[in-house]
């Protein structure tokens, strides 16, 4: 077997399974034999899909039966019990028994962090899961975590999740010394609430971690933070409001620029570069966001992924594989000197 071997939940998502389908064969298409893909589901509709677009017989791909699916509307944790043969589980089954080293997954968020935190389990020492949600600011992009996978969090957790944060966005996203902030209603010690300033306690004095202590909602955007630590409740909120105002904004600026024929002329000559500003807001290209902390690789991709987000994804899932992120989170806790903030409380 060639290639990282990966496994794709083909029946999660709004247009499942043929974007998934399609999104997979076109990450054989751009990155060759650097993966190989597990593609589970109902085996007729991906074998109809594959011989549509010429991939039935590639050497990379092979199929693995799941009769079942957990729908967008299904209670996550219920659904990942009560369906054993789900896709989302069949694919998490393939990186617990290791056949696959990491899992792609565009459909039931919860399912997916559910299946990934009953079968994976934790990274040593490690409580509870987050979602890294890479997110675009005036200069670059930073990290908010967590997006939604522990609604309810201790400040240990909060802790934990700092750590998970500043390790992905050196490892990854490559900065040299990120800063990190807890997210809160003022920049002032002894601002927020318990969850808050109990976490700001257990960081202050992490010499080795570049905490900069407390950021508010407007730091965010402004590029005065590279990652964001809050609960999975909060988190989310940030996270579908900034997609919903993004979306908006440029709905409103395009209403705006077709009101008189001289705005018209001058988004016409600014194309390219509203075009270039949309591919920064575009959340396809980043694929989809890591669950950081199981002992195993996943990345959740939007609902209403399209191919162009499905390879992506998967290539999230190759680079954190790659990069040996878990292993750096497990070695790194060392080297910060946390040791004491994971285990028992």
């Amino acid at each position: 077997m060639a290639g990282i071997p990966i496994a794709v939940d083909i029946m999660g998502g709004d247009y499942a399974p043929e974007a998934i389908i399609q999104g997979a064969a076109a990450a054989l298409d751009s990155f060759g034999d650097a993966y190989y893909l597990f593609l589970v589901g109902k085996p007729e509709l991906i074998t109809d899909s594959l011989r549509s677009i010429g991939k039935l017989d590639h050497p990379q791909l092979e199929i693995v039966e799941a009769p079942d699916h957990i729908a967008m509307g299904d209670h996550p944790i219920n659904a990942v019990r009560n369906k054993p043969k789900a896709s989302i589980n069949v694919a998490v089954d393939l990186v617990k028994k290791k056949r696959a080293r990491g899992v792609f997954s565009a459909g039931n968020t919860g399912a997916a962090v559910g299946s990934s935190y009953l079968k994976m389990h934790m990274l040593p020492g490690l409580e509870r899961p987050c979602i890294a949600t890479v997110l675009p600011h005036e200069h670059g992009n930073f990290v908010l975590l967590d997006a939604g996978a522990t609604v309810d969090c201790s400040a240990h957790n909060l802790a934990q999740f700092a750590v998970m944060g500043d390790i992905y966005a050196r490892t990854v996203l490559k900065r040299k010394e990120p800063r990190v902030g807890i997210l809160s209603n003022g920049t002032e010690v002894g601002k927020g609430n318990y969850l808050t300033t109990e976490a700001f306690k257990l960081l202050r004095d992490v010499e080795s971690m570049n905490f900069i202590g407390n950021v508010e909602g407007h730091h965010l955007f402004a590029g005065e933070v590279d990652v964001v630590v809050c609960d999975g409740f909060l988190g989310n909120v940030v996270l579908k409001c900034s997609e919903q105002i993004a979306k908006s904004m440029g709905q409103m600026l395009k209403q705006q620029l077709m009101k008189k024929l001289f705005w018209k002329l001058g988004a016409l000559l600014s194309r390219g570069a509203f075009k270039e500003f949309k591919q920064r807001l575009d959340p396809t290209e980043v694929g989809g966001a890591p669950l950081l902390g199981v002992n195993g690789t996943c990345v959740i991709g939007h609902g209403n992924s399209n191919p162009k987000a499905v390879k992506n994804g998967i290539h999230a899932v190759g680079e954190l594989i790659s990069q040996d992120v878990n292993d750096a989170i497990v070695e790194q806790i060392h080297h910060y000197g946390l040791d004491n903030l994971l285990g028992t409380r």
